[in-house]
């Protein structure tokens, strides 16, 4: 039995992907993050996952994860709240984020076709290029491996990577990809994956739509239709 956990928070004007303002608006940013978690949760439908949970810091799910189990994130540093899933299970747990749209099922096949319970590997960790790390996956979770590590740093995956092994577990490392945090991100993510939601979002977001504004999550979308909209928006 493997647990499949993708964290996200709602994407909610403000909330989420605010390095993107400028040049996006923060609806435009918000929309752009939900489609990127849309992505996420498509690419990794197929996975075997005997379980799937949205650790999720929101009211309101996203409909994409219909069927998925909702785990609320704890308060406190991103550590802390990482550390927290991993001590909230006993099966073996592959834990991605909702930043890399790009993702895909062949990317994570590692971990489910070697078995995250074969005795030669204790642990999967995916490197990000800003230098933190887009998964991480244990055969026995134990959130002090996590806790304490200093987030969003240059040396974040490398630091993650010594805990593991200074702990004495085997880590097999997955192919690296690029986390979406600036406009310049943008742009290559939805480049290296073109036909996703997120690409899509983009293309709105620098030529907008009358129609485009429902591209990605329906939820969010209703939200920001009810909203006023900001000078930004209307020019």
């Amino acid at each position: 039995m493997t647990v499949l956990v993708v964290i996200a928070k709602e994407c909610l004007p403000g909330k989420v992907k605010t390095r993107l303002h400028p040049p996006l608006t923060l609806e435009q940013a918000a929309l752009l993050a939900a489609a990127s978690l849309d992505d996420t949760l498509a690419a990794v439908a197929s996975l075997p996952a005997t379980r799937r949970v949205l650790a999720f810091d929101g009211d309101v799910p996203p409909a994409a994860a219909a069927g998925w189990e909702i785990l609320p994130q704890v308060s406190g540093g991103l550590d802390e709240r990482l550390a927290a899933i991993f001590d909230s299970f006993d099966e073996p747990t592959v834990l991605i984020g909702m930043d890399t749209p790009q993702v895909t099922a062949a990317l994570l096949a590692p971990v489910f076709a070697t078995d995250i319970t074969n005795v030669h590997t204790d642990a999967w960790l995916g490197l990000a290029d800003d230098g933190g790390f887009w998964a991480l996956a244990m055969k026995k979770p134990n959130g002090d491996l996590i806790r304490g590590v200093p987030m969003s740093q240059d040396d974040t995956g490398s630091r993650q990577l010594a805990r593991l092994t200074d702990a004495g577990l085997r880590v097999g490392q997955l192919a690296p990809l690029m986390d979406v945090d600036t406009i310049d991100d943008a742009h290559i993510v939805a480049a290296v994956a073109p036909h996703g939601l997120f690409a899509q979002a983009l293309a709105e977001a620098l030529h907008p739509t009358p129609a485009g504004r429902h591209a990605a999550d329906p939820a969010v979308a209703e939200k920001l239709d009810a909203a006023p909209v900001s000078k930004e928006s209307r020019s």
